[in-house]
């Protein structure tokens, strides 16, 4: 029978190991809500199971510990390996891809090496920028040096961790007005999860998440799902992220702390933007091999003028806006969405 073999980090395991390293308890769940999905989609693991089965697939849901036993001695020609959570540095997620690769198996998104390359966006945006893609330039410091200086910028700057997703080090005075602001900033990120920063102009613009998922294995940018994320205000931080998923998430959830940013679809005022960022999307796909399922952050300006912040091969899955992407773009459940997309690759690879 084919096998899909879902591998994901849990947030415990991940705790458990930064407290090993030194890292104080808050620290610790702060960096740890990065792999909120892999408790948020456990939920839906009877639904996602259910079904995989009703298109003859058998669901094996993996913690990253064990995926080196689950994945040897496999059939190479039947098993379907989808990573679920990334992580080069503070997370390790990155390494079940390679060991699909080393098994010669199947799997679901981007070569491993692209896992790597996103989860540091000094260099991410290095690769993209050489690309010709209209990412904004950076600079990179640690703990109040710079190792890279940013170019001067009369809107002042914006400062974010270089390793950590989920937008974990990044708080409401992130924007900052000066150079030496954002050294004082890497000062912080550096002393609580001993990162470096990177530095860039700050740009201006609605929030914007284009996500995409190929239920369909022909599925090109057409099937990208592009939407403003209006959270209320003009970045998330930390703490707005934690509120929405994993563990914290779910206290926020029942103290009534919950509040889910409203989704508008870009082509609906901003036609020409939409084009861009297809554009931008298409060209990712050509140039880096992104392909199956993932995700990329946008400003976007009121001329249409587009800034690329970032892409993600390890998207959230049980995210509102993934789900809602799941529903508009293909009619389906995540659970549906997530069996159908492995049934077809499956069937694929079991017919060359």
């Amino acid at each position: 029978m084919s096998r899909l073999v879902l591998v994901y980090e849990p947030e415990d395991a991940c705790r458990t190991r930064l407290a090993r390293q030194g890292f104080p308890p808050h620290h610790a769940l702060e960096i740890s809500s990065y792999l909120a999905q892999s408790t948020d989609l456990a939920l839906e693991f009877p639904a996602i199971d259910k079904a995989c089965a009703a298109r003859g697939v058998d669901f094996v849901p993996v913690p990253l510990d064990e995926a080196r036993s689950v994945l040897t001695g496999v059939d190479p020609a039947a098993t379907l390996v989808w990573t679920l959570t990334d992580g080069i540095a503070y997370f390790r997620g990155g390494a079940a891809p390679a060991m699909a690769r080393l098994g010669g198996l199947h799997t679901i998104g981007a070569d491993d090496s692209l896992f790597a390359l996103c989860q540091d966006k000094f260099r991410s945006g290095a690769v993209l920028s050489a690309l010709g893609l209209p990412v904004p330039p950076a600079g990179l410091a640690r703990d109040g040096k710079w190792l890279v200086e940013p170019p001067v910028s009369s809107s002042g700057y914006f400062v974010k961790p270089n390793r950590l997703g989920a937008k974990i080090g990044i708080w409401p005075d992130s924007r900052c007005r000066r150079a030496e602001d954002a050294l004082e900033l890497s000062r912080r990120v550096h002393s609580a999860y001993r990162d470096d920063v990177v530095v860039q102009p700050y740009v201006a613009g609605r929030n914007v998440r284009a996500s995409f998922l190929g239920v369909d294995p022909d599925a090109g940018v057409e099937a990208l799902g592009v939407f403003f994320v209006d959270s209320g205000g003009d970045f998330q931080t930390m703490a707005d992220s934690m509120a929405l998923y994993g563990d914290t998430g779910a206290a926020a959830k029942a103290a009534d702390a919950y509040d889910e940013p409203d989704l508008v679809p870009v082509a609906a005022s901003q036609p020409g933007a939409d084009r861009r960022i297809r554009e931008i999307a298409r060209a990712l796909m050509e140039a880096l091999g992104v392909k199956d399922v993932f995700s990329m952050d946008f400003r976007v300006e009121a001329d249409d003028t587009v800034h690329l912040i970032e892409f993600e091969v390890c998207p959230g899955l049980p995210c509102f806006d993934f789900r809602a992407y799941c529903r508009s773009q293909w009619g389906l459940s995540l659970p549906d969405a997530m069996a159908e997309t492995a049934a077809r690759r499956l069937m694929a690879a079991a017919s060359t």
